[in-house]
């Protein structure tokens, strides 16, 4: 293990172990050598500081102002409705990649959340919060301006990292099998799927409580198995990359995302696992989720427009090339993320054999992204 790396764990391990208090300080086997965590919390993992020195030359503009902008009032004469408003909604629902017409400001600094995706060193990386070099996370550059998406009370920030909680659908479950410790051990047996229970509370009804019990879906939530491998070294589970397809529900419009090459590193307890998920983002299903969850109105809660945050995206993705093209349709980027552990029923026979059919990483390679069923469970 590098300097870097071992210095990033040891960062990891001391919050873990804080956390943990004397119960996972042995970092004893979990019972029956197998451990399962629920997300609670998922948000998009930027720089934001209160200095804002991330963010040199101030925060982008939102559909409004920018409306303004675009259709200035010219002698008093009233604008038409094609030529405006109707022009906007076009761009937004049929985005381009041709140049942005208003100043788009990028995330900037040296640092920025996240992992090293491709194992090397480039003049776009930064360097983690903890020194950690080599960080690919383009999404910082694209999101870390917007007013939005930036920690801690930026709007749709807020409101999906809330409703990953409130909302069935998105009961997304990692599970550990193998595990002689949870301070190090060589090599477990990840399995993600989703789950269909409502997640244990306190009584103000925000807070994830480890326990409760969950049932893994197989009927609609099938498409959402993956299998990989991981090691855990000083209390820190880090993940083998995987293709990962993941549901993503804000006000009750379910999408999914695919984030290609997912590797996790969360910072485990016998009751909760914390860290982030990272990988290359594909552009036009986020895109999907960002439209369907976040109309015009919404999105000028924190000032941010879809079609310049699209055009960003295109501009500075960097990963998964199209084979015809070259065009990049990914772009690096980092997930927070936070987990409370739960326990899942036993296996049915059928559920056993849904599990064994799911190959590791099925690859989504750039086709339609196929539409939630409109009969399954959400609730």
């Amino acid at each position: 293990m590098n300097d870097r790396s071992t210095s990033r764990l040891a960062l990891l391990t001391a919050a873990a172990l804080l956390a943990a208090g004397p119960a996972g300080a042995d970092g004893a086997a979990p019972e029956g050598r197998s451990i399962a965590y629920v997300i609670t919390n998922l948000s998009w993992a930027l720089q934001s500081t209160p200095e804002m020195t991330e963010c040199p030359r101030g925060l982008n503009d939102g559909v409004r102002e920018q409306f303004k902008l675009l259709f200035p009032e010219v002698d008093g004469r009233p604008r038409e409705f094609a030529d405006t408003q109707l022009r906007r909604q076009i761009e937004s629902y049929h985005p381009t990649t041709a140049p942005d017409e208003l100043p788009f400001l990028e995330g900037e600094g040296p640092v920025a959340p996240g992992l090293d995706l491709d194992g090397m060193r480039g003049p776009e990386d930064f360097s983690g919060p903890d020194g950690t070099h080599g960080v690919d996370n383009q999404m910082h550059r694209v999101l870390g301006c917007i007013a939005n998406y930036r920690a801690p009370d930026g709007p749709i920030r807020f409101f999906e990292d809330e409703m990953i909680l409130r909302e069935n659908y998105n009961r997304l479950i990692v599970q550990l099998n193998g595990v002689d410790s949870l301070l190090d051990d060589p090599e477990v047996e990840v399995m993600i799927f989703r789950g269909r229970d409502k997640v244990l509370v306190d009584a103000g009804g925000l807070r994830a409580l480890p326990g409760g019990t969950q049932r893994i879906d197989t009927r609609w939530g099938s498409r959402y198995i993956r299998h990989t491998r991981g090691r855990i070294e000083q209390g820190v589970l880090t993940t083998e990359p995987v293709d990962l397809r993941y549901p993503w529900d804000a006000f009750y419009m379910p999408t999914d995302q695919f984030m290609w090459g997912a590797r996790l590193q969360l910072a485990l307890t016998p009751a909760a696992a914390e860290g982030l998920i990272a990988g290359y983002t594909d552009i036009e299903t986020w895109y999907l989720h960002m439209l369907r969850n976040w109309s015009a109105h919404y999105q000028s809660y924190g000032k941010s427009s879809g079609p310049s945050i699209y055009k960003a995206m295109r501009r500075l993705a960097d990963g998964m090339p199209d084979p015809v093209t070259g065009a990049n349709r990914a772009i690096s980027s980092a997930l927070a993320a936070k987990f409370s552990e739960v326990r899942v029923l036993p296996f049915t026979d059928a559920e056993r054999a849904a599990i064994a059919a799911a190959t590791p990483g099925v690859p989504y390679r750039g086709m339609p992204a196929p539409r939630p069923d409109p009969t399954a469970e959400n609730h």
